[in-house]
C-alpha cells in the first residue's frame, strides 16, 4: 500500500490531514483490499475539503472496482 499527497492539495497542515484521513480510511477497510495487488492512493486536490467519510466512500468504490475488474 503506498499513499501520496502531493502539493497540490494543499500546505503541510492540509496535506498532513489528509494523509491521517486516507490512513484512517485505509484502516477500516482492510478486509475489503483485494489482495495479492500493490496499491497506490493519490489524493487530488479535492480531498482537502472532502472530509473522513468521503473519503472512505471513494475507497470503498475503488477498493470494488478493483475486484470486478480482475
Amino acid at each position: 500500500m503506498g499513499l501520496t499527497v502531493s502539493r497540490k492539495v494543499g500546505n503541510a497542515v492540509i496535506r498532513n490531514r489528509v494523509k491521517r484521513w486516507l490512513r484512517e480510511a485505509i484502516r477500516h477497510q482492510t478486509e475489503a483490499i483485494p489482495s495479492g495487488r500493490d496499491v497506490v492512493v493519490i489524493a487530488h486536490p479535492r480531498a482537502a475539503s472532502a472530509g473522513l467519510e468521503a473519503l472512505k466512500h471513494e475507497l470503498s468504490r475503488g477498493w470494488n472496482t478493483m475486484k470486478t475488474a480482475s
